[in-house]
């Protein structure tokens, strides 16, 4: 009972101390894995649901250090690359679930959590194609190990290939899966990285709504999805950004305790990757989404060094 307590002290001291500028978003990822692997997370049920509504405080936070025109000429000019992205890698998904013979909506969901935004895509189209709860909770956990493993190896190998602050950030918006992660990879590396990188990757998280229509036909089914609503509240943000200059000052103490909210938000998400989870995934949907997320992340990484992107 002591030694339960004294974790659970543990535990709620290092999400403290990751709202501090002493901790860094890659190292407070780092903490919550290795505290959940080591001692177990005593708040697993509320870390999960904590972690959700933080992140999405955190990425309207952001917003605040955003330009609205700069969300408008992304979207525009980005339209027929996203089209043909999304649809090619939830197609080679479509293959490798076949190659794998994982089940078929493990597969949708791994696939179009990939292409578009990791959990909040997976969580949209679950619905639609009527996936059952472990077949989600097994695309979650696949997402959520992957998005570990990008954050902290992203910013190396951009590092390594001294990518320019926006190639990196487009790099990691489009191979990336969770906002939660290129938000935090991109803060790694720089901070001009992490403006343009949230916002491609929240332009980007819109297209949920097409795509989810779609499935909703070939599926015949009669659910409906909705745009995570945080969106809104990025572009809210971005707006007064924008539009109300002279309240700056204000805006930039939002940003500045939005990147500490993420920061303290990571923890969480690392607390929630245990050894269970990935135990129990096994490891089909593990080699699938791996072979599919280094395939998507290398080719984009070519085109951005070509200057094709």
């Amino acid at each position: 009972m002591v030694a339960q307590q004294k974790i659970k002290l543990a535990f709620i001291s290092l999400f403290v101390v990751s709202f501090t500028p002493l901790i860094s978003a890659t190292l407070a990822l780092a903490f919550g894995i290795l505290f959940a692997w080591f001692f177990g997370n005593p708040y697993q049920q509320y870390s999960s649901t904590l972690s959700k509504w933080l992140l999405k405080v955190a990425v309207i936070g952001l917003g605040f250090n955003v330009n609205i025109m700069d969300v408008i000429e992304v979207g525009r000019s980005s339209i027929v690359l996203t089209i043909v992205s999304i649809t090619a890698i939830i197609g080679l998904g479509e293959l490798l679930t076949h190659a794998f013979r994982l089940n078929r909506n493990t597969g949708v969901l791994i696939s179009f959590g990939t292409a578009i935004c990791g959990g909040s895509a997976i969580a949209a189209m679950a619905p639609v194609i009527k996936a059952k709860q472990h077949e989600i909770a097994v695309a979650l956990a696949v997402v959520f190990s992957l998005n570990a493993i990008g954050l902290v190896l992203f910013p190396v190998i951009g590092r390594m290939l001294a990518l320019s602050d926006e190639q990196f950030a487009t790099w990691a918006a489009l191979a990336i899966h969770d906002t939660s992660s290129v938000v935090a990879a991109s803060a790694a590396y720089s901070p001009i990285a992490v403006g343009i990188a949230t916002t491609i990757k929240l332009t980007r998280a819109m297209w949920i709504i097409p795509y989810t229509a779609a499935a909703g036909v070939f599926w015949r089914s009669e659910e409906r999805t909705s745009i995570p609503l945080f969106i809104f509240g990025f572009l809210l943000a971005a707006m007064c950004n924008s539009f109300l200059p002279h309240l700056d000052s204000v805006w930039q103490n939002l940003y500045f305790g939005a990147k500490h909210i993420l920061v303290a938000t990571l923890f969480l998400i690392g607390a929630c990757v245990s050894k269970t989870i990935i135990k129990h995934t096994g490891w089909r949907p593990f080699a699938m989404a791996t072979l599919l997320w280094v395939i998507v992340s290398s080719v984009l990484l070519l085109l951005i060094l070509d200057k094709l992107i």
